[in-house]
């Protein structure tokens, strides 16, 4: 291995160990506590190192969100190449989706709260926003048809996030939610 080999390899795993780390403390203690004074000790790296790697705070909470992306599109196409008919796929990416964001509340928060740079519905986002998009559609299409799919899919992820943001906040009880999911699935079509 050359060492111009093992230096690219090394960068690369302080990028992911700084992103693994991000995401832990959020995890345990929300986004306020993932500062880059905190990710340089944590890590054992100076703040320039960080800094060579991310240009902030922000920088570092995109990174997060697009592994996110990557798991729940994941997950989701998990759970609907299981499903046994057309319904049956659609209420399994519903709570494949509220599922994920019960299990990960701050990669949620990241992916869909905080401040990135990566818009939605553009052709230059990142591809994990598409591909996260797409697993929601290609849930969809067989309960729903061709027919304005991409708008369909836009309204059905609009709904889910509001159950998650009206849940967590507590505005809506969670012993309803299965309720809420037939109600919304059986709409779809």
């Amino acid at each position: 291995m050359s060492a111009a080999t093992r230096r690219e390899r090394q960068r690369a795993e302080r990028h992911q160990l700084i992103i693994d780390t991000a995401r832990e403390i959020a995890e345990a203690e929300g986004w306020d506590a993932v500062t880059t004074r905190r990710l340089a000790e944590r890590i054992e790296y100076s703040q320039p190192v960080l800094y060579s790697h991310f240009s902030g705070k922000d920088a570092i909470v995109g990174a997060v969100a697009l592994q996110g992306f990557t798991e729940l599109a994941q997950r989701i196409r998990e759970r609907v190449a299981t499903a046994s008919d057309t319904r049956s796929a659609a209420a399994a990416v519903a709570r494949t989706y509220l599922q994920f964001a019960t299990d990960r509340p701050a990669l949620y928060e990241a992916m869909f709260q905080l401040a990135t740079d990566y818009p939605f519905a553009d052709p230059a986002s990142p591809a994990p926003l598409h591909e996260a998009f797409a697993a929601l559609r290609d849930g969809l299409e067989a309960a729903t048809g061709p027919d304005d799919l991409d708008l369909r899919t836009e309204v059905f992820w609009s709904a889910l996030h509001g159950l998650v943001s009206l849940t967590s906040s507590g505005r809506l009880p969670p012993e309803a939610q299965d309720e809420r999911l037939r109600l919304l699935v059986s709409h779809l079509g």
